[in-house]
C-alpha cells in the first residue's frame, strides 16, 4: 500500500493486521529515507536506530517470505520514501495499491506538524510515477481515494480482497485500541489518534481550508497528479 503522509494508512494497516492471517510492516524504508536525506523528523534518531538504513537490504527482506509464515503480508509504504535514483524495479514483484487523499487536505494537515512542505513531501508525484511504471508493465494498481473509502469501508475492503483473491473478513472493520508491537518507532509521536481508534472514523464535514501562498503552490503542483489518479480510482 503506497500512501502519502497524513492519510488513513495506519488505520488501514490496523484493518489488515486484525485479520489474524496477515503480517504487517510499518514504513520499512523510513530509516533509509531519513539517513539518506538528513531531514529532521520527530524521533529521527530513534527511527534510524530501530530500522535498517540500507535500502538494498530492506528491499531484499520485503521480497522474501512473509514474517511468521503468514499467508498475507501487508506492507505500509510512504511514496515519498522512494528517493530519486532508488531502484524501483522490485516493486513490480508486489501486489500494489495506491492510497491517495485530496492534496489540499494533506497539505493543511502536514503544515500543522512541519513548517514547510514540498510536492515530494506528500508523495503524489511519486505515486503518479508508480502508477505509470506499473501500468507500463501491464499491471496498473488499484487506486483508493481516502475520501471515498471512509464513506464505505466494508465495500472497499471487500473490493480489494476480491481483486487480490483474498477472502474478506469482518475482523478488518474493527480492532482493539492501543499500540502494537508492529508500530514503527515514530508511533508515540504520530499514532495517538490511531491508538484510541477501534475502527475507521466516519468522514467529517469538509471545512474551509486556508493556506499560505507556498502551501497553495504545493497544492497546485500536486493537483494534476491527484486528478489523474482520482480519475482512475476504484469505485464501489
Amino acid at each position: 500500500m503506497w500512501s502519502g503522509p497524513r492519510n488513513i494508512s495506519t488505520a488501514m494497516m490496523r484493518a489488515w493486521e486484525n485479520r489474524g492471517d496477515c503480517a504487517v510492516s510499518d514504513e520499512p524504508l523510513y530509516a533509509a529515507y531519513l539517513a539518506a536525506t538528513g531531514i529532521d523528523h520527530p524521533l529521527r534518531e530513534e527511527v534510524i536506530a530501530a530500522g535498517d538504513t540500507d535500502p538494498r537490504r530492506v528491499v531484499a527482506a520485503l521480497l522474501g517470505p512473509a514474517p511468521d509464515g503468514q499467508p498475507i503480508w501487508y506492507q505500509k509504504h510512504m511514496a515519498h520514501h522512494l528517493l530519486p535514483g532508488m531502484d524501483r524495479a522490485w516493486i513490480a514483484s508486489l501486489h500494489n495499491v495506491l492510497l491517495i487523499r485530496e492534496p489540499r487536505e494533506v497539505v493543511a494537515s502536514y503544515l500543522k506538524a512541519r513548517a514547510t512542505v514540498t510536492p515530494e513531501d506528500i508523495g503524489l508525484p511519486q505515486q503518479m510515477e508508480l502508477f505509470e511504471q506499473l501500468s507500463q508493465n501491464g499491471n496498473p494498481p488499484p487506486v483508493i481515494d481516502a475520501g471515498d473509502f471512509l464513506h464505505a469501508p466494508e465495500a472497499y475492503l471487500r473490493a480489494l480482497c476480491a481483486h487480490f483473491a483474498i477472502p474478506f473478513t469482518a475482523r478488518m472493520l474493527h480492532w482493539p485500541p492501543g499500540p502494537r508491537a508492529s508500530d514503527g518507532a515514530w508511533a508515540p509521536h504520530w499514532y495517538g489518534q490511531v491508538w484510541q481508534s477501534t475502527g475507521f472514523d466516519p468522514p467529517r464535514p469538509a471545512a474551509p481550508i486556508e493556506l499560505s501562498a507556498p502551501g497553495e503552490a504545493v497544492v497546485a503542483a500536486c493537483r494534476p497528479h491527484y486528478d489523474a489518479l482520482h480519475a482512475r480510482r476504484l469505485r464501489v
